[in-house]
């Protein structure tokens, strides 16, 4: 017999035995491998857990104090909110100063009624967005392309983009003039304007339209009913597909004062003013309104509907109520101004839609910056600032003077927008407690996790 098979037969179960301790040895090694694992996935886990909640609470952190830091009293600029600079007034304050405050009031949008180099210079490199103006006697004019290719050389290039100039408004109200020969020269005038931009490159960053009244509407209630006035339709056409063939908004000047001015007795004023109302309902929409102002602004989105084109958004060039008036004036006092006025920047803190376009912020521009001393027409033409010519306050709409410098000849005026009724100073209160409260559930939310 072979010696490696006595071998063999001196030992026949070495091998099996062998194998066997291998597999026994290799089980035991995973499960310590896996109770490892285990281990370290938990930890880890835990780890996880712990570092996000930390970055969580430092995020949330770091949101509350930008809030509390940028957010003079309580809330942050409003970027749909803009406001109309006009200049036909004495002893208005110079366009340096006229800057200073509209950055102490954090309005970062202005309109100007023309293309006053003055202001174009001053407001460069500021972060104001500015729209200027083609003055009516000018639109027969520019209808020329090459005088409006001039116009935009002289007037626009010089300043931009230094200064933000982001649209030109071809005339203003000019559906509605007296001089009934403007209609003829609006759109052609729109067009040259926006073919000199387009020569020049700027059309990307300038629109071109036109503020229009609310006169142009033959109805307007109730806001379904909304149409144009049958003198304007066909001119009102070739606006609106300019509009849709450039972007651009629509523009209405839209005052609920002169609604109840005229109506005093048929018109509620709580429902003018944005003051709690029962409001109305459309019939035929069901849509439900709370003041006037969004009531005419969907009429004009229906008179645009109808006339076939749904596309444009609306935004309100001007609107404003008067804090002085004649003895027929209903309603003209400072008191329902200063209302008016703090219920729409409320308003505009929301970023609200109209009820027909809950999801688009309605951009709405004040009127006015200044009481114009200056400008024709009944006593309200003249009272309608949110400041007197020489810059001081006109009246308490929320405009709290932190610093005020007065002198014969000009002043300066230092304000910063905010609320100032007991239910403002109850909702800031209520604020900080949120800010307080959330600290301090975080706090412990972070310090349980670490303990486990």
């Amino acid at each position: 017999m072979p010696k490696n098979q006595t071998k063999s037969f001196k030992n026949p179960f070495k091998a099996v035995t062998k194998k066997i301790k291998k597999k026994i040895k290799t089980k035991q090694e995973n499960l310590r491998h896996l109770r490892n694992f285990k281990k370290n996935k938990s930890h880890s886990s835990h780890s996880f857990i712990v570092t996000l909640s930390t970055r969580i609470f430092m995020m949330i952190h770091v949101f509350l104090l930008l809030s509390l830091c940028f957010s003079d009293y309580g809330f942050l600029p409003v970027a749909s909110l803009g406001i109309n600079y006009g200049q036909v007034g004495s002893n208005l304050p110079p366009p340096d100063k006229v800057l200073g405050l509209l950055s102490s009031l954090k309005i970062t949008k202005a309109k100007i009624y023309d293309t006053n180099p003055q202001i174009l210079t001053t407001f460069a490199n500021s972060n104001v967005e500015l729209i200027v103006t083609v003055e009516n006697q000018m639109l027969a004019v520019v209808m020329d392309p090459q005088q409006a290719l001039q116009w935009v050389i002289t007037h626009i290039k010089p300043y931009f983009p230094a200064t933000k100039i982001t649209e030109i408004s071809v005339g203003n109200e000019v559906f509605t003039d007296d001089d009934t020969s403007l209609i003829g020269y609006l759109v052609p005038a729109m067009v040259s304007i926006h073919g000199a931009l387009v020569q020049l490159g700027l059309d990307k960053y300038i629109h071109v339209s036109t503020p229009n009244s609310l006169a142009i509407l033959q109805e307007s209630f109730p806001p379904s009913a909304g149409s144009f006035k049958s003198q304007v339709s066909a001119t009102m056409s070739q606006y609106l597909q300019f509009l849709a063939n450039t972007g651009s908004p629509f523009w209405i000047n839209a005052y609920p004062y002169f609604a109840y001015k005229g109506a005093p007795n048929n018109v509620s004023l709580d429902y003018v003013l944005f003051n709690k109302n029962p409001g109305m309902v459309d019939p035929y929409t069901k849509l439900h309104y709370d003041n006037m102002l969004y009531a005419q602004v969907d009429a004009v989105v229906y008179a645009m509907f109808r006339l076939g084109y749904s596309g444009i958004e609306v935004r309100v060039s001007e609107t404003g109520w008067p804090s002085k008036g004649d003895p027929d004036e209903t309603g003209a006092t400072p008191a329902n101004a200063a209302v008016y006025n703090r219920n729409l920047l409320r308003r505009q803190m929301r970023n609200e839609g109209t009820p027909l376009r809950p999801n688009t912020k309605l951009e709405v521009y004040l009127f006015a910056l200044f009481n114009e001393d200056m400008k024709p027409g009944p006593t309200s033409e003249r009272n309608y600032g949110l400041f007197q010519p020489d810059g001081t306050i006109a009246y308490n709409v929320g405009l709290s003077a932190l610093s005020t410098t007065s002198s014969t000849s000009s002043s300066s005026s230092s304000a910063s927008i905010f609320l100032t009724s007991s239910a403002d100073k109850a909702a800031k209160m209520r604020y900080q407690s949120l800010v307080y409260w959330m600290f301090v559930y975080l706090l412990a939310f972070q310090v349980l996790l670490r303990q486990h």
